[in-house]
């Protein structure tokens, strides 16, 4: 009989080419197999960062998003196919997700992620990802996530150029020491993509979700990463605390 603290002889089979690395292990996947991520979007960012949390085999997920599939969707939304059109893009992810790997818990909410239902939603997770361009969404979130200490990596785009970031309440900046206020004007504009932007984007905010769950590698605390794809540019940054900032001065 397994439980969430053992692998099974599948799972040891499924992960295998992830146990032989040193950083992970079996160790290692147990820790990811226990970990509980909360997923705020399931479009051009959130697909390619959920298709790699679930096949790392992160024990529980959980999607938020209350847009439906859309036909021109599908040049970056690679979770998501002609068949999903009109269906909700949560309900799309599930689908998808639990094809890949039937072996993890996916939970799902076709409702919009609000402060009221935000704020005890999230003490439940070890990790948020943030996965929308919604600014209203993205600083309620930061303030909620620093709030209540949880961690929280952040993700956007422009054209060819992203950006990420880890916000790790009390040992480094927020969203909100970078940028204090939200443009008083922000309508949502469509803009360009091409699918490898936020595909980047989404790749980079799975890998850095699994080196802080395992506590491997060099973490993005007081970084920021940044890249350009027409210029095959990618920098880290550093990024300082604001001592005077409303949100996250006193942790």
């Amino acid at each position: 009989m397994t439980t969430i603290n053992s692998l099974t002889e599948k799972e040891k089979l499924r992960y295998r080419r992830q146990l032989i690395l040193p950083e992970i292990g079996e160790e290692g996947q147990k820790i990811l197999k226990k970990s509980k991520v909360l997923v705020i979007g399931a479009g051009g960012i959130g697909s390619p960062l959920l298709l790699y949390l679930a096949a790392a085999g992160i024990g529980h997920i959980k999607v938020y998003d209350n847009d439906n599939v859309e036909l021109t969707n599908l040049n970056r939304q690679v979770l998501h196919g002609y068949t999903n059109i009109n269906q909700n893009k949560a309900e799309s992810a599930k689908q998808t997700l639990s094809e890949l790997n039937p072996n993890i818990s996916i939970d799902i909410s076709r409702d919009r992620l609000v402060r009221e239902n935000a704020l005890h939603i999230v003490s439940e997770f070890d990790i948020v990802v943030n996965a929308v361009d919604n600014l209203e969404t993205r600083y309620m979130l930061n303030d909620i996530c620093v709030e209540h200490g949880t961690p929280l990596i952040e993700g956007s785009i422009f054209h060819f150029e992203g950006q990420i970031m880890l916000i790790e309440p009390g040992k480094g900046p927020c969203y909100r020491c970078l940028y204090p206020e939200s443009p008083v004007d922000v309508k949502k504009q469509e803009f360009g993509v091409i699918g490898m932007t936020p595909g980047l984007v989404g790749v980079l905010q799975a890998t850095e979700t699994i080196k802080y769950l395992l506590k491997i590698g060099e973490p993005l605390t007081n970084k920021l990463i940044y890249f350009d794809l027409l210029s095959t540019t990618i920098r880290k940054i550093d990024i300082k605390k604001n001592p005077d900032c409303p949100i996250c001065s006193h942790k």
